[in-house]
């Protein structure tokens, strides 16, 4: 067997999975500001080493992270308004309509109705005020960025034009990209949006940086699909499958599994692969350099997809039907090592995997990742003692029910079993899976912010196959700081004993 391309997680570590939306604050919405450096100042206080986020892309209808406008741009609901304030791009009663929504979830309905009249207020001021240096930052920003901003920022000003109808809706002369208007005389409304990423990856930059320097690695995500509706499939229709008409010739998801009786028919586009090879993955490894400045370590969503993806008839209502095709394997992986020797990447390897799929992870050498809600359920292999040191475990993930959630919805077997083997009478789940994670031989042990604050089935993210009403949920200052206080010695006292 070929020596593994990549071999990095050679030392032990704990963190946190926490989106930044579900972060407190008073908009209404989590961002990048005070409260993103709070939490992370709670991370390395007690000793961790992770930050785990979801994609940070610009989100589309169902609000999902994973199906996102732009595989390159930033998620401008993140930008932290009060930052904007201080920098005198807006005033207080700006602010007001976003200050009245609730703070234990988020309302995206209310976000996209007032926040990008909110934006655009500090827009316009930014135009009246901005002299000199900040000028040049935006205009070197624009310049930078120009492979993948002009067309996003053209793509949101057209969209906007149209009602925010997909692309595939437009009138036939927009749906076939081509360059419109030139960067140096983009629309107020294009240039507007080339705002919005210009102060998202500041405030990021500042974020991570921030993090970094109190020992904290950002742990990213990026599916390995991008959305229908985004300016990736719009600007460069030739590298998925569509026919003439751009029209998808096939579509992803999964079939039926654990999540999903009838499948998961996720409705992205496919990749068209041979083509990708042609040009040795050059849109894909732009796609990592972008990553790369968001995050220290990436974690690839659907691994199994690189190996043989699920295609589904275009027009199908479910994924009972459907074919495997061949991904493009490991021809991908050894050209993006040529030009990022020392990425930290992980697969996400959940699912029904291959003995195919696990050759290709051994021939790439990711470490994979596991879960305790499924050891228990059966998948012995991701037991603390059963998982191997190259991997990373989780009680749960955002696709997960709360560790309290779970185990209240199990049979008496699955009890049974885990107070057997945690040999503890299930008083307190949560935190004897964390325990048992530190433990474990995994390097790296994550666990969701919500079993930390050992919530119930409310504190659920995601359902997976269910269309809306996820992502919504937040955590309030005062459980931060009760957890912080309470079990801060604890934390900090696995990190010692498990040498995370």
């Amino acid at each position: 067997m070929p020596d593994p391309l990549y071999n990095w997680l050679t030392s032990r570590g704990a963190g946190v999975l926490l989106h930044p939306t579900s972060l407190p604050g008073d908009t209404g919405i989590g961002a990048l500001g005070h409260w993103a450096r709070r939490f992370v100042d709670f991370l390395a206080d007690v000793g961790m080493k992770y930050w785990q986020v979801c994609p940070l892309g610009p989100t589309g209808y169902g609000d999902s992270p994973y199906q996102c406008f732009s595989a390159f741009a930033g998620n401008p609901y993140l930008i932290d308004l009060d930052d904007l304030k201080n920098e005198g791009l807006l005033a207080e009663p700006d602010l007001e309509p976003l200050r009245a929504l609730p703070t234990g979830y988020v309302d995206f309905g209310a976000q996209w109705e007032v926040r990008w009249t909110i934006l655009q207020k500090a827009f316009a001021k930014f135009l009246e005020i901005a002299k000199g240096q900040t000028q040049d930052a935006f205009r070197q920003f624009q310049e930078i960025n120009a492979d993948w901003l002009e067309s996003y920022a053209l793509f949101m000003a057209v969209k906007g034009q149209f009602g925010h109808r997909s692309w595939l809706e437009w009138p036939r002369p927009y749906r076939k990209y081509r360059t419109l208007i030139k960067r140096a005389d983009m629309t107020e409304a294009g240039l507007a949006h080339a705002f919005y990423q210009f102060k998202f990856f500041q405030q990021w930059a500042a974020l991570k940086s921030y993090a970094n320097q109190r020992g904290i690695s950002i742990f990213g995500d990026i599916p390995i699909f991008v959305a229908m509706d985004s300016a990736d499939v719009w600007r460069h229709p030739s590298l998925f499958q569509m026919d003439t008409e751009l029209r998808p010739t096939g579509v992803a998801g999964v079939p039926p599994d654990y999540f999903a009786a009838d499948g998961q028919l996720w409705g992205n586009p496919l990749y068209a692969w041979k083509r990708h090879e042609m040009d040795d993955y050059a849109w894909w490894c732009a796609r990592l350099r972008k990553s790369f400045e968001l995050y220290d370590v990436i974690r690839i969503d659907h691994f199994r997809g690189f190996d043989e993806y699920c295609r589904i008839p275009p027009d199908a209502e479910n994924a009972r039907e459907y074919t495997w095709e061949p991904g493009p394997g490991r021809k991908l992986f050894e050209a993006v090592r040529r030009r990022f020797p020392n990425a930290k990447l992980v697969a996400e390897d959940l699912g029904i995997i291959t003995d195919s799929v696990r050759g290709l992870m051994q021939e790439v050498g990711l470490p994979g990742m596991k879960v305790l809600q499924f050891a228990f359920e059966g998948a012995t292999e991701y037991l603390p003692h059963s998982t191997i040191p190259y991997s990373v475990l989780y009680p749960g993930t955002h696709d997960n029910d709360t560790s309290w959630g779970w185990f209240r919805s199990q049979p008496d077997h699955v009890k049974t079993f885990l107070s057997e083997y945690l040999s503890t009478d299930a008083k307190d789940v949560p935190w004897e899976l964390i325990r048992a994670g530190y433990a474990s031989t995994s390097r790296i042990f994550i666990a969701p912010l919500q079993d930390f604050l050992g919530l119930g089935s409310e504190g659920r993210m995601n359902t997976p196959g269910q269309a809306v009403g996820n992502w919504r949920w937040r955590f309030t200052p005062e459980q931060l700081d009760r957890v912080w206080a309470e079990r801060g010695d604890q934390l900090r006292m696995f990190a010692r004993l498990y040498q995370r």
